[in-house]
């Protein structure tokens, strides 16, 4: 009688845990509907479903799901390439970022469920008025890319002249940069007509540079041009809580972003003129400091910490990278040294009227073995005056490799060694 009241007992267990778990299935079911709302398809929902998916494809567990051998092997490399591909995209590596850029495109479209109707709720393609600089300049950039490559920002700035000195409104004096006005002619003139695939790319390289890329200035790192800082000019944060209790009407300007902050600040060196994207900016001063703390972090120099205020690297693709922090500076920031070598002879460098000569008197000036300074402000393309001559050797001290100078120079004599910097 005990023994049988005792397997009554256990098959009443055993059946409350079935029914409890095929509960707790049918709600998990219910949870992976993705429910629908007005919120659903803005960037920060996505960014957020991209960033739940790509943690859950690195972290499975692919022993509990019983897979063949042959699907195991498979999956376990799948998931080995994604985990390569999402740490080398942050040191600047453009194959990485292609990949995880495609995996993102193939979330949104497959699993999200995005489309001509809902994309728009992302970025505001089919309302001009909508748009913002950054999403504008966005568009141009894509388009351009499409015919031109990593050429289409210098093409851009070709084409409409825009590394000219210009005058700005309260300014007394010229300068260089790119407006957001003369951001929003360029979209007029073009007259875009965007295709769906062209409107989740763009979609998912604004996901991309929030999540693993360097913000607003991720595509623009990539294109061939001579350099790009960050975080160079500005009022930075440690500022506005010193005038916080004393002056509320210069608050009041930078709220209004009349007063520019640090996190404004991006500049790129093109053709050896440095010049103010004052259409673009990084939002928060977080959003700096993470670019800062990821964009010198090839090949694992170090730690930038407060005793170690600054790093001197190099990226995936040979750009030269310096970053420093407070307290050493007043605010974050990170210079990028790019090297074209297409565009390092000497008939590209000299540009001025009467070049010819100059340039003949260069030259003689090294066969003639002799002493020769060459000085300059910085982007100015010193060294790659350099390689222009047939010289017999080179030695470069610099504070990181610069191994530029032997692509650009592969026949010739050149050393390179690092110089310890006393700062």
């Amino acid at each position: 009688m005990v023994n049988l009241l005792l397997i009554a007992v256990v098959v009443v267990i055993a059946f409350a845990l079935l029914i409890n778990f095929i509960k707790k299935r049918k709600n998990e079911q219910k949870e992976d509907v993705l429910e629908v709302d007005d919120k659903t398809y803005t960037l920060d929902m996505m960014i957020a479903f991209v960033k739940k998916r790509l943690d859950e494809i690195t972290k499975i567990n692919l022993y509990d799901i019983g897979l063949s051998e042959e699907e195991l092997k498979r999956r376990k490399n799948k998931k080995y390439e994604l985990k390569k591909a999402l740490k080398g995209c942050t040191y600047g590596d453009v194959n990485d970022k292609k990949y995880v850029k495609e995996l993102i495109y193939d979330l949104l479209y497959k699993e999200y469920g995005v489309n001509e109707t809902n994309v728009s709720k992302a970025i505001p393609f089919d309302i001009p008025s909508l748009l913002t600089a950054q999403d504008k300049f966005d568009i141009i950039l894509y388009m351009y890319k499409q015919e031109f490559g990593y050429e289409a920002l210098s093409e851009i700035i070709k084409k409409y002249d825009l590394a000219q000195l210009k005058y700005l409104d309260g300014e007394t004096k010229p300068c260089y940069v790119i407006t957001e006005q003369e951001v929003s002619d360029i979209y007029e003139k073009e007259n875009f007509v965007l295709t769906l695939d062209d409107k989740i790319n763009i979609v998912v390289q604004r996901i991309y540079q929030k999540y693993k890329g360097y913000s607003s200035i991720d595509e623009i790192r990539d294109m061939n041009i001579d350099g790009i800082s960050g975080g160079v000019s500005g009022l930075p944060e440690s500022f506005l809580s010193q005038v916080a209790q004393t002056d509320g009407d210069y608050l009041s300007q930078i709220a209004e972003h009349k007063v520019p902050r640090a996190c404004d600040s991006i500049w790129i060196m093109y053709a050896g003129k440095s010049i103010r994207l004052a259409f673009l900016s990084f939002g928060t001063e977080a959003e700096l400091k993470r670019v800062c703390q990821n964009i010198y972090k090839y090949n694992n120099p170090g730690q930038l910490s407060d005793t170690n205020g600054y790093k001197i690297n190099e990226m995936k693709d040979g750009s030269r990278v310096v970053v420093v922090r407070p307290s050493m500076s007043e605010t974050w920031a990170f210079f990028v040294r790019k090297f074209d070598v297409k565009r390092a002879t000497l008939e590209q460098i000299v540009r001025f009227p009467g070049k010819e000569e100059t340039i003949d008197l260069l030259k003689y000036l090294v066969k003639g073995a002799r002493i020769i300074s060459l000085t300059g402000e910085q982007g100015c393309r010193k060294n790659n005056n350099a390689y222009g001559y047939d010289r017999k050797y080179l030695r470069n001290h610099e504070p990181s490799y610069y191994r530029d100078s032997i692509r650009a120079s592969l026949k010739k004599n050149i050393s390179n060694k690092k110089h310890i910097v006393n700062a």
